[in-house]
């Protein structure tokens, strides 16, 4: 059957005539469920449709886009997915969405996750944008500034509903912290101080033998890894808005001249001599966890399928996540430190290192004119000075990643769409798109060695992207 046949069928088996004879589609009269396109189906395309299974009145997975086989197979026997609407590629899903438009005139889903490797998200958004998808897109929003901005400029006009994977917006800790900013009761955020502690191993995973430790593969670590740490800070600092920024930083241990001279030639440590003492041994971070049950992350994502003692074995042996940490291609920053001043004179202080025991869990201390938060992410303390008083909130924990933050934002998101109010998601694509831009321009001011205006930073980066596109118009007029 042709994709179009298919498509045509599953969509008119979805619809329903309504007491008049109109036909209307069951999404529409179903309580208002949500309906979702999956488009990467691995780690953070799973924490989010998570939540079609905890609600289905609220919404439901119906399509998704997964290129590995046995990922793909589960993805839809898990989400009872119609398999003509399962595809290997998101252009085969474009495709077949563009011909149902074409045909009957609607959209496979209302909304879109797209949670594929970053250097992606750009032609993928671009593509159901144009389509008229809402979307809801995983961090980094692009890896590149000027397709950030394309980005925004095609979300704009597309005039859709925009959710960002900034997570930790999301969640109850980092809203309850917000709440107190914006009531002023300790008087003006005049500076903020966070730590990101990567973890050790969590960084040997994911920025060394992973997915983002190659720049030209991804991106530079400050932006996949910590440009939800500028958001929130940039957040929590709002209406107020970067205007200087400065930073430091390097890969300074994951290289060949950190390899200990007993490792010798081996290149992988299940042949390592040293393994043993070795912090980042892969047999460490992935077989002796599987030993003891633990089929859970990191585990299950270096494996298409069960991760199983078999499969782990096999990728240790032939894959990128066995091999020794200072024998890959890695190039991107171990550590890092950014400082940024506001328009309103405010400033904020943020690191990022490698070598924590601590994972993801970020130390965060907020200076007032009246009183400070010290917190990390599990509970915080308001210190009022006026008062002279100290008390330990303990925000609810929902499950879930980043301290329910996965479930906040899918949560948010779906409202939105079902809504039609950008607004619940508490930010849109501009005020994304500005975070992003001191991303970048904190990373230009570390390969440079200078102090970054934000403000003519963006002024030049649009005006580029802008020539950029008047010559593509120029050279599309020509032929």
């Amino acid at each position: 059957m042709s994709i179009l046949a298919s498509t045509k069928s599953l969509w008119h088996r979805s619809m329903k005539h309504s007491s008049n004879g109109s036909v209307s589609e069951s999404t529409e009269t179903n309580s208002g469920q949500i309906t979702l396109a999956v488009v990467g189906c691995g780690q953070r395309g799973q924490s989010y449709s998570r939540y079609a299974l905890q609600e289905p009145g609220k919404c439901k997975v119906v399509t998704i886009a997964e290129p590995r086989p046995k990922t793909r197979a589960r993805f839809t026997e898990a989400y009872s997915i119609d398999r003509t609407l399962v595809f290997e590629t998101w252009q085969d899903l474009v495709a077949a969405s563009a011909e149902t438009l074409n045909t009957v005139g609607k959209r496979l889903a209302d909304a879109v996750i797209v949670a594929v490797q970053d250097h992606m998200h750009v032609e993928v958004t671009l593509a159901f944008a144009a389509q008229g998808y809402h979307i809801l897109c995983e961090k980094p929003m692009a890896t590149s500034l000027d397709d950030c901005i394309r980005m925004e400029e095609a979300i704009r006009k597309a005039n859709i509903i925009f959710g960002m994977g900034h997570v930790m917006r999301y969640s109850p800790y980092s809203q309850e912290i917000g709440e107190i900013i914006r009531s002023r009761s300790l008087g003006e955020l005049v500076n903020i101080v966070q730590l990101e502690p990567v973890g050790y191993y969590h960084f040997a995973h994911s920025f060394v033998r992973g997915n983002w430790g190659n720049e030209g593969r991804s991106s530079f670590s400050l932006l996949t890894k910590c440009c939800h740490d500028i958001d929130i800070i940039c957040h929590w600092l709002g209406p107020s808005t970067p205007s200087k920024v400065s930073s430091f930083g390097s890969l300074h241990h994951f290289k060949k001249s950190g390899k200990p001279a007993e490792a010798g030639n081996a290149t992988r440590c299940l042949d390592c001599p040293i393994e043993q003492e070795c912090p980042y041994s892969a047999k460490k971070i992935y077989l002796d966890p599987l030993a003891h049950g633990n089929t859970g992350w990191p585990i299950a994502t270096i494996v298409d399928g069960l991760p199983d003692i078999e499969n782990v074995n096999e990728a240790l042996r032939n894959g990128p996540y066995g091999q020794c940490v200072y024998e890959t291609d890695n190039d991107v920053c171990d550590h890092q430190v950014v400082n940024l001043e506001f328009s309103n004179g405010s400033t904020a202080s943020f690191t990022m290192a490698a070598f924590t025991t601590l994972i993801c869990s970020r130390q965060v201390r907020l200076h007032f004119t009246h009183g400070e938060i010290v917190g990390d992410m599990s509970k915080f303390t308001v210190s009022d000075f006026r008062k002279n008083s100290s008390r330990t909130h303990l925000p609810r924990n929902e499950g879930g990643g980043h301290g329910g933050g996965d479930l906040g934002l899918i949560r948010a998101f779906i409202e939105a769409v079902r809504t039609g109010r950008q607004d619940i998601l508490g930010t849109d694509v501009s005020e994304v798109l500005r975070s992003h831009l001191t991303v970048f321009a904190a990373e230009e001011s570390r390969l440079k060695g200078t102090v970054v205006d934000c403000v003519a930073y963006e002024k030049e980066a649009r005006q580029r992207v802008a020539g950029d596109e008047g010559k593509e118009i120029s050279a599309e007029a020509s032929t």
